[in-house]
């Protein structure tokens, strides 16, 4: 297994993200710093070869559980991230920091069930005079899924396996 491949992974959302009342912009954070590997991404000469990202993100969810009852299940598990950021990696075709800051928002809202999340994405020493460059991002869910973000995540399994939701 290559350091950008990893196996598939079903991101959880935590109960608490599904359940727990929302107070004003309070959360609970999980968040993966300094997580470092390589893709290919960019727009200038020499960018065509993989190059190392450094991500930094945090995952904001009302009051998790897990606070209570020290189950994995109860919140964001940050191995799964690490896989899904892995696969993400390898997989994406996306030229800009700025699109790919946002595909990882994304992914921890509708994925795993954030209702706020910051991301930093830097390439590292890209220049000799530089210690890095990048660019930093902030997401809100929508009142909607923050209400009910498991639906939005059990359709992404389906469609991911193959299957379809029907009946709307």
């Amino acid at each position: 297994m290559s350091a950008l491949s990893t196996p598939n992974v079903t991101p959880h959302i935590p109960a608490a993200a599904v359940s727990a009342p929302e107070s004003a912009g309070t959360f609970d954070i999980v968040f993966v710093e300094g997580f470092r590997a390589e893709t290919v991404i960019g727009i200038h000469h020499g960018e065509d070869e993989p190059q190392p990202l450094v991500i930094d993100l945090q995952a904001g969810v009302p009051r998790l559980r897990a606070c209570d009852t020290d189950d994995i299940h109860d919140t964001i598990d940050y191995s799964v991230v690490r896989g899904r950021l892995l696969r993400l990696m390898a997989e994406h075709r996306l030229k800009m920091l700025e699109a790919f800051a946002e595909a990882i928002a994304s992914i921890m809202i509708h994925e795993f069930g954030a209702a706020w999340v910051r991301v930093k994405v830097v390439k590292p020493n890209k220049f000799p005079d530089v210690q890095g460059f990048g660019v930093q991002i902030e997401r809100h869910a929508a009142p909607a899924q923050r209400q009910e973000p498991g639906r939005g995540a059990a359709v992404l399994h389906l469609l991911g396996s193959g299957m379809v939701p029907g009946g709307r």
